[in-house]
């Protein structure tokens, strides 16, 4: 999960120390494990409330395609700039922008406002 490599652990661990003294330290270690111990209790719960809601389905889904671990942000900028037909995409998004017709009235800058007692 926390991507921390053992000297980073042996830090965090002697800041504890520091921090909260060796007295206090047994007290807090002891409420984070039950802190820990309730969230994955949530998460079991809410995933077998998941399951029961869903039925069969559950089953089926691929959860591996929701990990947000496989979403690499160079991957996805380098897929992209990579991209062979960069121009066939442009054209498609400029021909999904809405054209508006030029025989609407246009408003008069020299006139108030138009207001609506109802719409508000």
């Amino acid at each position: 999960m926390a991507d921390i490599n053992g000297w980073e652990a042996i830090i965090l661990l002697v800041l504890g120390v520091v921090i909260l003294g060796p007295e206090r330290l047994p007290e807090y270690a002891a409420k984070l494990g039950r802190l820990v111990r309730q969230a994955r209790a949530m998460a079991e719960g809410a995933k077998g409330q998941l399951r029961e809601q869903m039925g069969p389905e559950f089953d089926d889904i691929n959860w591996r395609q929701y990990d947000p671990r496989q979403y690499d942000p160079r991957r996805i900028v380098r897929e992209a700039l990579l991209d062979p037909s960069p121009t066939e995409t442009a054209a498609a998004a400029a021909a999904a922008v809405p054209t508006y017709s030029t025989t609407l009235p246009t408003r008069d800058p020299l006139k108030p406002t138009p207001f609506d007692v109802d719409a508000t």
